[in-house]
């Protein structure tokens, strides 16, 4: 993790996104998030299956339709840019998508796939354009020669994830947006594909956006960590000090999930209740219905997400202040 400037190079305003299903209802993906990624920060962006993580992620890259808000990267309006500046700009921000197999076309060697990225940019020259894809790939750690032609389906998951990460290196990027980029991998592999992404990241300063459901993998990667409940952020601030002394319930109860095979199963603390549904929350609190300390306030008022007296932000009436000593033991 590199040390992150003072400048936000991404701003993310009151987003929301919603979608319109049958008969006339609507789901509202991710209700008013807001949060900053430094210039050489990673803020990891964490939650449950189905809290709105990966739609955050797809509406900063401009691949899901905004109903309000702003995504602003280095001080420009993303999300108000006429179509073709929008796809001129392009090169400044990249995705890497869950799948490696599935994001590389099966019919293109691993050269035609990288070159199509220079020319769809408008960017390839018949004479630098081939040195800079092999440098990318050594950067990455794979032998170009070995790898250029040769297809996707010859490759290890591990491997093509590699290459999906030197192709969105190609443009040279000031964002990366990662969407969980080793939840498919063996963990074996994981550790690999993240060393990689760090010193990646040292090297050229680069800001990233990084998706997770795994808290393990976020403390090796995030300098600050965002945590998502039904698509709002309900806890958020510096990694080592979020991951070792939570303050929301629900980060909590994301902690206490982390197996440790020196530790007997310690099971979330949650109370018994249902979820609410994601097309109709209701008033208050959104987690109180599974929230040890709720209580009449929660099922009433929204808490808003405000700073505590460290430099963590908590949407919550009730916010822990005991240390929570048996969660991530060595998350600093």
């Amino acid at each position: 993790m590199s040390e992150p400037g003072t400048a936000p190079l991404l701003e993310v305003d009151r987003l929301v996104v919603s979608y319109q299903l049958d008969h006339g209802v609507t789901l509202r993906a991710v209700r008013g998030v807001s949060f900053e990624i430094m210039e050489g920060e990673t803020l990891a962006l964490v939650g449950e299956s189905g809290c709105g993580k990966s739609t955050t992620a797809k509406a900063v890259m401009q691949l899901s339709p905004i109903e309000s808000g702003d995504v602003r990267l280095q001080g420009v309006h993303l999300n108000r840019l006429p179509s073709r500046t929008l796809r001129e700009r392009r090169h400044a921000f990249q995705m890497i998508f869950q799948d490696p197999m599935s994001s590389l076309n099966p019919r293109h060697t691993i050269r035609q796939s990288l070159q199509n990225v220079l020319k769809i940019a408008r960017r390839f020259d018949a004479t630098q354009s081939p040195p800079l894809i092999e440098r990318t790939l050594s950067q990455v750690g794979l032998d170009p020669a070995i790898v250029l032609d040769r297809y996707p389906h010859e490759f290890s998951g591990g491997q093509c994830q590699r290459i999906a990460i030197a192709r969105a290196l190609l443009l040279d990027p000031v964002l990366l947006v990662c969407d969980e980029p080793v939840s498919a991998l063996d963990v074996s592999v994981r550790a690999q594909v993240l060393n990689v992404l760090n010193a990646l990241q040292r090297e050229r300063r680069l800001s990233m956006l990084f998706i997770s459901h795994d808290l393990a993998v976020v403390k090796n990667v995030a300098d600050r960590v965002a945590v998502m409940y039904l698509g709002s952020i309900c806890e958020i601030g510096p990694a080592s000090e979020l991951l070792a002394h939570p303050r929301h319930p629900y980060t909590q109860a994301l902690l206490r999930a982390i197996p440790d095979i020196d530790q007997p199963f310690q099971a979330p603390a949650l109370r018994q209740g249902e979820t609410p549904s994601p097309l109709d929350i209701g008033k208050g609190c959104a987690f109180r219905s599974r929230c040890p300390q709720a209580r009449d306030i929660c099922a009433s008022v929204e808490p808003p997400l405000q700073a505590s007296s460290t430099r963590q932000a908590v949407a919550c009436h009730f916010p822990i202040d005991v240390p929570s000593l048996s969660l991530v033991r060595d998350a600093a």
